[in-house]
């Protein structure tokens, strides 16, 4: 118990660290070039490390033991906390949103194509590397914690693959008679990233708020005919193989 606890702890840690360099990175390359997109993923990154950090400490206020003030304990903080990252995510992506609008209607910005997919390409493999090491971690500790983390990293790799992917297309046109057409990219992928990222954390503290209200379980659940499904749904560390199996007790 207490290695899962160490494990849980190590996980959040690192996925605070690792998103406040990309956030100095990020914020830092994206000025330097004048590039919206690159800007937000630095954002997105700065978001994280706070919400990592309260991520962190709700890990910690949860295993207090339950008192009179909060004699059923304090489950309830994981979800909450859930539900403001994903409330907060989805602000920075409408402000992203709104920003690339208001780049287009100015006619564009000019970004140094090159210089966008050398930072694109570094964080594709960064962001992969903390999400693969998540959901490692997050398959053997059944935080639903180390699980919005895990998301949060999924986002930002698809972010920056997107990124190197559009700026690519960007460094193409270049060569092409639609030159003309590169100055809209930046604004135009920002557009498109923030409006298909929106529908995450907004699903995100959907679910976060039903757990809140303590609305009825998903109907696979609630149509289960063994008691394994309705742990897996309220409490999966229980059946997870890392806490121990019924068929590993001694005959």
């Amino acid at each position: 118990m207490l290695m899962l606890i160490a494990r849980e702890n190590m996980a959040l840690t690192l996925s605070a660290i690792a998103a406040g360099l990309f956030a100095l990175v990020g914020i830092s390359w994206g000025l330097w070039i004048g590039s919206l997109v690159i800007l937000f993923d630095g954002a997105y990154s700065l978001v994280s490390v706070v919400l990592s950090l309260l991520s962190l400490y709700a890990a910690r206020v949860i295993r207090r033991p339950a008192c009179a003030d909060y004699p059923f304990g304090r489950g309830a903080i994981e979800p909450l906390v859930i539900a403001v990252k994903g409330l907060v995510i989805a602000l920075v992506c409408l402000l992203s949103m709104v920003s690339a609008v208001i780049a287009l209607v100015e006619g564009g910005r000019a970004v140094s194509a090159d210089m966008a997919m050398v930072f694109a390409a570094v964080s594709v493999v960064g962001c992969l590397a903390v999400w693969l090491y998540l959901a490692w971690v997050g398959k053997r500790v059944g935080s639903g914690l180390v699980v919005a983390e895990r998301r949060q990293w999924l986002m930002d790799t698809m972010l920056s693959a997107a990124v190197l992917i559009g700026f690519g297309v960007g460094a193409w046109l270049e060569q092409t008679a639609w030159s003309a057409l590169v100055v809209y990219a930046d604004p135009v992928m920002m557009v498109l990233i923030s409006a298909y990222f929106i529908v995450v954390p907004v699903k995100m503290t959907a679910g976060a708020v039903r757990e809140l209200m303590l609305a009825a379980p998903p109907e696979a659940v609630a149509n289960g005919t063994g008691v394994l499904a309705l742990i897996a749904a309220v409490c999966p560390a229980l059946i997870n193989p890392g806490r121990g199996r019924v068929d590993d007790r001694p005959e």
